[in-house]
């Protein structure tokens, strides 16, 4: 009998257990995984994908033309364990005829849980005071001590009404929201008219907005969209909330804004680089919020995207319809 030639996936992280089950019981499959739940480095990653059919990646491997050249001409799929796509060279990809697959929408809730869990602890100052309790700085109640800022009849401005930015509209509206505002590349009434949301532009909605909730795509054109004129047209008793992509917001810009009391907090769950650097200087102030980028940080959804993720991985290798295929 000839022997069934295998074809190679290459996995550059341990991933959760049902997307790694999803793979192992693939007969037509050789699946080998940098077994580590720590990055790959560039050189392992270029050993590893040489001569492999298939790729599963997270969102923090570039995936770029000398990794593609090193792949060489078997690569036919890349899955990637994320929503956003800015980590693969698109365009070298769509010129090789590799399909892409990706996980949209089952992290859609999880995230925007996340956003505003991150508001509230931010606008309501919740790591300061949890500090105070630890360090003795709780000495009685005090009419002013403590305060932030409220939801309760405010404006809302987000940018990027998609998916995760109308769930994250959705969560608020119960708190007493009295206006939403959004903004991004073109109007979308149908889905605004839940929320009665106005689509203003950007440095209105800043200008407006009590709370500015970041939730949109990194492309060239929101590459910085979040700089020394965004956050000069804030209020001073504004909160910025970025759950999106780090390089949306211009840190450094940021820091001069909520150090000079231009605006009032920031609440960040992604930045540049990550992880950020101990040292940063926006780790020093008590008005920044800053997670480890854990917005799709359930069990449940993590699982839920790795069985995504593997799916789509072999799918494409088999060449079926992928259940998320990007279109190129």
């Amino acid at each position: 009998m000839r022997r069934v030639r295998l074809m190679k996936v290459f996995v550059t992280r341990r991933i959760p257990p049902e997307g790694s089950a999803a793979l192992a019981r693939a007969a037509d499959c050789e699946v080998e995984q940098w077994d580590s739940d720590e990055p790959i480095s560039s050189e392992d990653l270029e050993r590893g994908v040489a001569g492999a059919h298939g790729l599963l990646c997270l969102l923090s491997d570039r995936i770029d033309k000398k990794l593609l050249d090193t792949a060489g001409a078997n690569l036919k799929v890349i899955s990637t364990m994320s929503v956003g796509v800015d980590h693969l060279a698109l365009d070298e990809i769509k010129k090789r005829g590799i399909r892409v697959g990706y996980t949209p929408d089952v992290l859609t809730d999880t995230t925007a849980e996340l956003a505003v869990s991150l508001l509230l602890t931010t606008c309501r100052r919740l790591p300061e005071a949890i500090e105070e309790v630890k360090n003795g700085g709780w000495t009685s109640w005090k009419p002013l001590w403590m305060c932030g800022y409220g939801l309760t009849e405010s404006t809302v401005g987000i940018i990027g009404l998609g998916r995760i930015g109308q769930a994250i509209a959705r969560r608020l509206k119960p708190f007493g929201v009295r206006r939403f505002l959004y903004t991004g590349r073109q109007p979308r009434p149908q889905e605004a008219a839940e929320f009665q949301a106005e689509f203003v532009p950007v440095l209105q909605l800043a200008a407006e907005s009590d709370f500015v909730v970041v939730a949109c795509s990194l492309t060239p054109a929101t590459r910085g969209l979040c700089s020394k004129d965004f956050y000069q047209r804030m209020k001073k008793t504004a909160v910025f909330i970025n759950i999106s992509r780090g390089e949306v917001v211009n840190q450094d810009d940021l820091y001069q804004a909520l150090t000079s009391g231009q605006i009032a907090a920031a609440g960040l769950d992604v930045t540049t680089p990550e992880p950020l650097p101990t040292n940063h200087p926006l780790l020093t102030l008590k008005n920044c919020v800053i997670l480890p980028h854990i917005g799709s940080a359930t069990h449940r959804t993590r699982n839920t995207m790795s069985v995504l993720a593997a799916n789509n991985l072999l799918a494409g290798l088999r060449g079926e319809p992928m259940p998320s295929e990007l279109k190129l």
